[in-house]
């Protein structure tokens, strides 16, 4: 997988991030850059781990699918987008949510972080430095984890559901781009 393809992965994983980010932004009375940026390294560090511990178990696996993997990157992508489409239609109640908790943000990270766990076992079925490809989802999801509440602080909700539906879309378009390498070029 090319350095360009990795990015646009990233950018796709990193939606949801962003939109909690923003919800964040917009649930903080104030935030100081320190809160932000612990928050962000959070985040980041179980989007980047994730795909490593998917990527070694689908290479538990991947002797025995390796005929149909494309396939299996294909469908685990594509469900992936469509979850994060249906997710960002639904309502979300608002409470008492204090997201610079500690155990707030573990929960966070991890909820966010199981769609990277998941691209990681379909990154096993592929052509990846898979060290390579954490650090640019890790960096990618800080990046956008300290901009979505910047966000969330400047402009409010109105277009994180947007951006999460766009990031449904970018995996699903990969999870098409995977299949169409494989069937076209293999």
């Amino acid at each position: 997988m090319d350095f360009f393809t990795l990015v646009i992965l990233a950018i796709g994983l990193c939606f949801d991030t962003f939109a909690v980010s923003v919800s964040c932004g917009l649930t903080l009375n104030r935030i100081v850059f320190f809160q932000a940026m612990r928050f962000a390294l959070m985040m980041a560090f179980f989007q980047g781990l994730n795909p490593l511990i998917g990527w070694i178990a689908g290479n538990g696996i991947v002797k025995y699918i390796k005929d149909f993997d494309h396939w299996i990157a294909f469908a685990l992508l594509c469900i992936i987008g469509v979850r994060m489409i249906i997710d960002s239609l639904q309502k979300v109640e608002k409470g008492n949510f204090k997201p610079t908790r500690f155990s707030t943000m573990i929960v966070l990270a991890l909820a966010t972080s199981i769609d990277a766990l998941i691209v990681g076992v379909s990154l096993a079925f592929t052509s990846v430095n898979i060290y390579w490809a954490c650090f640019i989802i890790g960096t990618v999801t800080f990046i956008a984890s300290m901009l979505g509440i910047l966000f969330g602080k400047k402009t409010g909700e109105r277009f994180s559901k947007k951006l999460e539906v766009a990031g449904g879309l970018v995996l699903i378009l990969i999870g098409i781009k995977i299949l169409l390498d494989h069937l076209l070029f293999s």
